[in-house]
C-alpha cells in the first residue's frame, strides 16, 4: 500500500474529524492508504513537557513520515485568518527536510475548521499552501467539477476541505463538508497513484 501522510491540529475535534474524513476519502482509491499523524500543542512557556505518545487520537508525526508519504494533507484550526502555532511551529522545524528535497514533486492538499463562514477558512487554507510550494509540492485543490462546492452553505472551498463550527465550537461535520473532504482525500490519492505509475 502507498501511503498519504495527513497532518493536523485540531484542539476542539473539527480538524480531527475533516481530517478523517479525508483519510477515509484516500483509502477509496485503489492500492492507498491514510497515515493519520497530529503536531504536538505549543505554549508561550513550557511548564511540563508533552508525553511522547497522545493520550488519544492521532499519533505525534515524525519528520520520516514527510519522507515516506506519496503525498500530504495539512490541517489546522484557523487563528485570525491563519494556520494554528503548532503546525507553523513544526513546519518550521523542516528545514533540514527542505534542503533534502523530502517532499519536492508530492501531491499536497490543506484543510481547515473556523467559527464563522467568514472567519477566515480561505486565507488560513492559503496560508497553509505557502510553505507546501517552498518545499516544491504540487498543490490540489477542490474542483468545481464537485457539484457540492456550488451548492454548499456550510464549509468547503476551492482551496481546500472547510469546516464551520460555529460560536459554539460544533465538531459536528455538514453532509456536504464531510463530502467534498472525501473527495479531496480521493483526489490527492489518485493523482499521487498516477505520478508514482508515471
Amino acid at each position: 500500500m502507498t501511503e498519504i501522510l495527513v497532518l493536523y491540529y485540531s484542539r476542539g475535534g473539527s480538524v480531527a474529524k475533516l481530517a478523517r474524513q479525508i483519510a477515509r476519502g484516500i483509502e477509496e482509491v485503489p492500492g492507498m492508504s491514510a497515515r493519520l499523524r497530529t503536531v504536538a500543542p505549543v505554549a508561550p512557556v513550557t511548564a511540563q513537557a508533552q508525553p511522547p505518545v497522545p493520550e488519544d487520537g492521532a499519533p505525534y508525526v515524525d519528520k520520516q513520515d514527510l519522507v515516506d508519504c506519496a503525498g500530504l494533507a495539512l490541517g489546522s484550526p484557523t487563528r485570525f485568518g491563519n494556520m494554528a502555532a503548532p503546525m507553523k511551529y513544526f513546519i518550521d522545524t523542516l528545514g533540514a527536510e527542505w534542503a533534502s528535497g523530502a517532499l519536492v514533486g508530492k501531491p499536497a492538499a490543506v484543510f481547515t475548521s473556523t467559527a464563522t463562514q467568514h472567519g477566515g477558512q480561505e486565507s488560513t487554507l492559503l496560508s497553509m499552501q505557502v510553505p507546501l510550494l517552498h518545499h516544491g509540492c504540487l498543490l490540489l485543490g477542490i474542483p468545481y467539477t464537485e457539484p457540492l462546492l456550488s451548492s454548499t452553505r456550510t464549509g468547503g472551498t476551492p482551496y481546500g476541505a472547510s469546516h464551520v463550527a460555529g460560536g459554539d465550537d460544533d465538531a459536528t461535520l455538514s453532509e456536504e463538508e464531510a463530502m467534498l473532504a472525501r473527495a479531496l482525500g480521493r483526489r490527492l490519492a489518485d493523482t499521487a497513484r498516477r505520478l508514482q505509475a508515471a
